[in-house]
């Protein structure tokens, strides 16, 4: 298992849930959530940014969202190219994990805890974040190899089913 802390992004339309690992890569925690920029905006890359350097990052971790299928989306294409900005801004690496379901499953943990999930949609999107990161961490500790695809593998359009 690689050492370092790692960044999770739930990339969203609206908002981006962050979570962190531990530095040796056992346990994601909730951070916070960012409101996704607009425009020329850059605030939400610059505030990932700073996340990075903060917490002195070894890797960032992206929410790959595809089909139930497996296939492509306007949101996959989305995460693709924010990913890339996140590259480009830290300078870091960034895999990005299959996401598929992690907002639902936010979703039933919230309701589990006895929380409204109404109102709640910027926990919401930090337990997704968490569920990925963590999703990522297990499996890397399960077969030693980085999980997920690199960021840098994936074209600015992907098409079809991916790895």
């Amino acid at each position: 298992m690689r050492s370092g802390v790692r960044l999770g992004v739930d990339v969203g339309k609206a908002r981006i849930g962050v979570a962190r690992s531990d530095f040796h890569g056992m346990l994601a925690t909730p951070l916070e959530t960012v409101a996704r920029s607009s425009g020329n905006s850059t605030a939400d890359i610059d505030r990932l940014t700073i996340l990075c350097d903060e917490l002195d990052c070894a890797e960032v971790v992206v929410g790959l969202p595809l089909s139930l299928s497996g296939g492509t989306t306007a949101s996959t294409d989305d995460a693709v190219a924010f990913a890339g900005r996140i590259a480009a801004a830290t300078g870091r690496p960034v895999r990005m994990i299959d996401e598929r379901l992690t907002t639902v499953s936010a979703q039933a943990a919230l309701h589990t805890s006895g929380r409204a999930v109404k109102g709640s949609r910027p926990v919401i999107d930090q337990i997704a974040a968490v569920i990925l990161l963590q999703h990522a961490l297990d499996s890397e500790a399960s077969t030693g190899n980085p999980p997920g695809i690199a960021a840098s593998e994936l074209g600015p359009d992907p098409q079809g089913d991916l790895p």
